[in-house]
C-alpha cells in the first residue's frame, strides 16, 4: 500500500509534503503533486503536513476520489512526467479556501489538541 493525493491538492501544490518525504517520492506536475507507489515508504511523514487534507492512505481514500490511486500510478508510467495526468489536465481550475494556510503549517494531531477557547 501507498499514500495517494488526491483533488484537494489540485493547483494548491503547497509541497509541505515534499518538504516532508524523507523518501523523496512526491514529484511536481502542472497542477498537482503526485506521490510514486513504487518508491513510497508508507512512513507517514506527508499526510499530517498538507493543509488542504489532500494525502490519503491508499485504503483510506473516499470513495469520490478513489480514481486518484490509478492517477497517481499512471502518472509515472508516462513518458513527460512534468505534463500532469489527463483527467487533472482536464479538469476545470479551482481555488481552496485553505490556501493561505501554508504560511505556517502545523500537524493534524496539533490542530485536534487546540483549545480556542484558553489559548496557551
Amino acid at each position: 500500500m501507498t499514500y495517494v493525493i488526491a483533488q484537494p491538492c489540485i493547483d494548491v501544490k503547497d509541497r509541505a509534503c515534499v518538504t516532508e518525504c524523507p523518501v523523496d517520492c512526491i514529484y511536481e506536475g502542472e497542477r498537482t503533486l503526485y506521490i510514486n507507489p513504487l518508491e513510497c515508504v508508507d512512513c507517514h511523514a506527508c499526510e499530517p503536513v498538507c493543509p488542504v487534507e489532500a494525502i490519503f492512505y491508499e485504503d483510506e481514500l473516499p470513495q469520490r476520489w478513489a480514481a486518484y490511486a490509478a492517477i497517481n500510478a499512471e502518472y509515472f508510467e508516462q513518458p513527460d512526467r512534468g505534463q500532469d495526468h489527463p483527467l487533472i489536465a482536464g479538469l476545470p481550475h479551482q481555488t481552496s479556501d485553505k490556501k493561505d494556510i501554508a504560511v505556517f503549517a502545523i500537524r493534524k494531531e496539533e490542530a485536534a489538541d487546540v483549545d480556542r477557547w484558553f489559548p496557551s
